[in-house]
């Protein structure tokens, strides 16, 4: 059935349970340090531009190259109020248009250039970083929005850079299998249907 192949290029796989989910963000040490120190974000993280939050670990392991590029020194797993997560999905507008979500790209601008949450689609990744069949979000919340995802949605904050560095060596040595059992349990997080046909997943 075409139709949920197509549902199964769009879906939103997280690490989850009945009240929260998991995010994952990259910082320089500096940011991480206070942040795990005061159990949620505070300066020098900025309250004053787009921060970008991801569910996919693997994804952020290739965007960050496993916690070696520049900035990108640190992994946090942030755990979020589910009812937050949802919100923010809620107020979502695609960085691109697309003609049956928005009409003409001149409605698309309208809309993107009021929206306090941007949201991209990318290839999900795998263990080594190649590109998969299907597409995994990530979700920029905007200063309007961050207040309340600081001070409101955050549960917990996590330190997730030794086990990156420990499955990152793994990888290296050729032992994928080691580093495979150290994932999170990612899966399909349920999205409102109103929420999914903004997104472009429906």
């Amino acid at each position: 059935m075409p139709q949920n192949t197509h549902h199964s290029l769009y879906e939103i796989r997280a690490d989850y349970d009945a009240q929260t989910m998991v995010v994952y963000q990259a910082f320089p040490p500096a940011i991480a340090e206070a942040a795990l120190a005061a159990g949620t974000f505070v300066a020098p993280f900025s309250f004053h531009r787009m921060t970008w939050i991801k569910p996919s670990f693997l994804w952020l392991m290739e965007r960050s190259n496993w916690a070696t590029n520049r900035k990108q020194e640190r992994i946090l797993a942030v755990r979020l109020r589910r009812t937050g997560w949802d919100e923010v999905l809620s107020l979502g507008v695609l960085t691109h248009p697309v003609p049956k979500i928005h009409g003409s790209a001149e409605q698309w601008g309208t809309l993107f250039d009021a929206a306090l949450v941007h949201v991209q689609w990318d290839s999900e990744r795998n263990l080594h970083g190649a590109a998969q069949g299907h597409y995994t979000i990530q979700v920029g919340i905007s200063r309007h929005v961050i207040e309340r995802y600081v001070s409101d949605w955050i549960v917990e904050i996590k330190d997730k850079t030794p086990l990156v560095r420990k499955m990152h060596t793994l990888l290296r040595g050729g032992k994928a299998d080691a580093a495979k059992a150290f994932l999170p349990a990612e899966r399909v997080y349920p999205v409102a249907a109103e929420t999914a046909k903004r997104l472009g997943m429906a």
